[in-house]
């Protein structure tokens, strides 16, 4: 017979241990649930610099097998032996609609599309265009420019917050928006995206050899893996795959050897290089980059005169100070202006065929790719070498002066040249001999000067308080002086044997650098740094470092007090000249006079 008593009844500290056990369960589930769901909502978020660990082989993006191999693509399955780019087509890949292009995952959740060649001339900008993703997400595909040789147009769109939590990010969709969007099963099959932190990014020919640009190799300054560690990989149309061997490592530029002519390149056809990472296992870095076997060189008119001293600097957005720095440099001295432009979307472009039109020599190269500086002014120390004998390297918010130009009247283009010595090849070698190369001129650095937005006479007429002390060195650069491996830091090149570097006196020349303006024009400087090399503003890392803003935080927040910073000592010497030389008697602002360079 059932009795109830019978039923064991559980102690208070088994009862205390159950509960405890069930509480523990249940914090732990909703921690795990609550976790999960910070990383998707927050973390995720803040990782758009993707690293890649793994440097993968090469295959090729069905939709973009119809463009004469428009990438070197990666493909993490096996190591390499030799370019794998098959050209296999299916029904999938046969959507009109979907434009042939390659797509790489840069900071910032910003993905940049690259049009094939052969689509390139199909672009009209009068057509709006979206980029679609795996998730059948869209984003505005905002034009940026057309990268070079060959050309090919290039959209910047933002990744979707939904499509950065599913992995592996596959390859972006351009289109129309007025066209339907592609099926599930193509955008499925779609490779992954290119990392802009492992890429070879553009190359350039010379006569002796090819110089690649690539990123996540030489990772920290003044370290750089020997020449030996590498080849470069040349393969056109996954018929011919031949390698050179390098003859230089340094920072984001590799120079190796030209493939052999006799064997390669029949018929004009478009030629992809990479570069190939030897050891420990053979892979190959991801290429957008392609090679000529002509030279690329800046635009020279082969019946004029090399110039004798050019300038050459990075911008981006540039427009309302582009007149005062080329007007003013133009007219001491700088014959032809090098600027490459990092994805300006100000009127740059209007500035320039202005500039243009009004006679002075202004050239640009589209180049936007982010925080490549050094690999820049590289670049430019082999492509401008033909039509510029000296180089100068500053920025727009930079004008050089001297003491010694007080007194004059007007100014004359033989003011820079006379600063400039005149070298000779080099036959001896001995150091009491080497011949000058490079000229270090010190930096002044104004601070706002009380300004509180751009002032419209101009940088030199608005800033006029700075900082004591100089603080860094500027360079003219002697162009056929500069060193094979093309390193460079702070606008400073390392020259070959038997040439050196002159210091100049801050009493006889100066760069007026107007780095802290008005609180509205400093701000912009928080997009993002242009060395490879220097932390971004709003990183916060090296609090210390002298390309920190002291007092300034890791966010784009006015300190108390910046209009009166950094004012330590009065300087009107440049505001006086340039003010006597180019101020012009006008109605169109509050004051008796108008500078030439506003409009």
């Amino acid at each position: 017979m059932f009795n109830i008593h019978d039923i064991p009844i559980p102690s208070l500290p088994q009862f205390v241990m159950a509960r405890k056990v069930r509480i523990t369960f249940l914090f732990i589930i909703t921690s795990i649930f609550f976790f999960a769901t910070f990383y998707h909502l927050y973390l995720r978020d803040s990782i758009s610099d993707i690293n890649v660990d793994y440097p993968p082989i090469l295959s090729v993006s069905s939709k973009e097998a119809n463009n004469n191999n428009l990438v070197i693509r990666e493909n993490i399955s096996s190591p390499i032996t030799r370019l794998d780019i098959p050209a296999l087509l299916s029904d999938l890949d046969q959507d009109p609609d979907i434009i042939p292009s390659v797509s790489i995952l840069m900071p910032d959740w910003e993905v940049y599309v690259i049009i094939s060649p052969d689509y390139t001339p199909l672009i009209s900008l009068h057509d709006r265009y979206i980029c679609v993703y795996e998730t059948r997400e869209v984003s505005p595909a905002i034009h940026a420019g057309e990268l070079r040789l060959p050309i090919r147009s290039l959209f910047k769109c933002e990744l979707p917050r939904r499509a950065r939590r599913r992995l592996p990010f596959k390859q972006t969709t351009l289109m129309k928006s007025s066209e339907k969007l592609p099926a599930p099963a193509v955008m499925a099959a779609e490779p992954e995206l290119l990392r802009w932190s492992f890429l070879v990014y553009d190359s350039l020919t010379t006569e002796d050899d090819v110089v690649l640009f690539v990123k996540g190799l030489n990772n920290h300054q003044g370290i750089n893996r020997e020449p030996n560690e590498f080849r470069c990989v040349f393969d056109s149309k996954g018929k011919k795959v031949i390698r050179t061997t390098l003859t230089s490592s340094v920072q984001e530029v590799f120079r190796c050897n030209h493939p052999d002519p006799t064997i390669f390149f029949e018929g004009g056809e478009r030629v992809l290089v990479s570069l190939e990472v030897l050891l420990p296992v053979p892979v190959i870095v991801p290429s957008v980059a392609y090679y000529y076997s002509t030279p690329r060189k800046l635009e020279h008119n082969e019946k004029s005169e090399k110039a004798h001293l050019c300038a050459c600097t990075m911008v981006y957005n540039v427009g309302k100070f582009l007149k005062e720095w080329v007007l003013y440099h133009s007219k001491i001295g700088v014959e032809k202006f090098v600027l490459y432009d990092n994805g300006s979307d100000d009127d740059f472009d209007k500035v320039v065929d202005e500039l243009v039109q009004e006679g002075y020599n202004v050239k640009t190269y589209f180049w936007l790719w982010p925080k490549t500086q050094e690999a820049g002014f590289s670049h430019s120390a082999i492509y401008a070498k033909d039509s510029c004998s000296w180089m100068m390297y500053i920025d727009v918010d930079e004008f050089v002066y001297s003491p010694l130009w007080s007194n004059l009247s007007r100014p004359s283009t033989s003011l820079l040249h006379s600063f400039l010595p005149h070298p000779k090849n080099v036959q001896d070698v001995s150091v009491e001999k080497r011949q000058v190369a490079e000229i270090s001129i010190p930096c002044y650095e104004f601070g706002p000067s009380n300004q509180s937005s751009h002032p419209i006479t101009g940088v030199t007429q608005g800033y006029n308080c700075r900082r004591k002390v100089e603080n860094r060195h500027k360079s003219f650069v002697y162009l056929d002086a500069v060193h094979h491996s093309l390193l460079n830091v702070i606008h400073h090149f390392i020259l070959k044997q038997g040439y050196k570097e002159k210091k100049v006196s801050v009493h006889d020349m100066a760069v007026n650098h107007y780095k802290f303006q008005a609180w509205p024009e400093f701000k912009a400087k928080f997009r993002r740094r242009v060395s490879a090399y220097v932390v971004d503003w709003t990183k916060e890392l090296n609090p210390g470092s002298k390309d920190r803003t002291p007092g300034l935080g890791f966010n784009p927040v006015e300190p108390r007090g910046w209009p009166l910073k950094f004012c330590e000592v009065y300087d009107n010497g440049l505001k006086d000249l340039t003010r006597r030389w180019f101020a012009l008697k006008s109605p169109i602002t509050r004051l008796d006079y108008s500078m030439a360079w506003q409009r």
